[in-house]
């Protein structure tokens, strides 16, 4: 039973998933207007960068047998999978959000490639960190920097979030997916490039 449960928790909290969550958060929360067609075309082209295209090539990789499972468990498994997602974040940024439109979502996508530079360095020294901890307090700091820069309250969000994150962690342990050194190193690669940016904006 418990198997199932943090097995559910890391497949649900996903790390592909964050970038939309972060996507959706802005525009749920943001007090500028921005015309709806526009908030569903941005909406689509993150569906289909940061979900489908690297769902599609982690199909081909596992095909050429260059990876055994979506969570690559190895760091071996991920330097082709975190180099092409760092091009895939590289476009979004230059593509998709501009810094004219939508300057927090086009600094948080920084982060994330910030986050991802970071997280193939460590692979390629043979490091791994906790990609589902990265993303989710990537996710977690990004919320705050909304709620503080347009000075709303989201404190359950907050909360909520704190709740993931431990149970991504437990989830994560539990399976023996990572050691608690690489969960804390996947916080800090996830949380400090998204720090970095809310402090430029103050």
């Amino acid at each position: 039973m418990k198997d199932a449960i943090f097995k559910g928790i890391s497949f649900v909290f996903h790390p592909l998933i964050m970038p939309l969550l972060g996507v959706l958060f802005y525009y749920s929360k943001t007090p500028r207007f921005i015309p709806m067609p526009v908030v569903k075309a941005k909406i689509f082209s993150i569906v289909i960068l940061t979900i489908l295209i690297p769902i599609l090539l982690f199909f081909l990789l596992k095909t050429i047998r260059k990876v055994e499972t979506i969570y690559l468990k190895s760091t071996q498994e991920r330097i082709i999978p975190l180099f092409i997602n760092s091009i895939i974040t590289l476009l979004i940024i230059l593509r998709v959000m501009r810094p004219t439109e939508a300057m927090l979502l086009y600094y948080f996508f920084y982060g994330i490639l910030i986050s991802n530079i970071l997280c193939l360095i460590l692979a390629i020294f043979k490091l791994k960190a906790s990609i589902h901890m990265i993303a989710a307090s990537g996710f977690f700091m990004f919320a705050l920097t909304v709620g503080i820069y347009f000075k709303i309250n989201i404190n359950g969000t907050i909360s909520l979030m704190l709740i993931i994150l431990g149970g991504i962690a437990s989830a994560r342990l539990y399976l023996k997916a990572h050691t608690a050194k690489e969960l804390v190193l996947g916080v800090a690669v996830g949380l400090l490039p998204q720090l970095f940016f809310l402090v430029f904006f103050l």
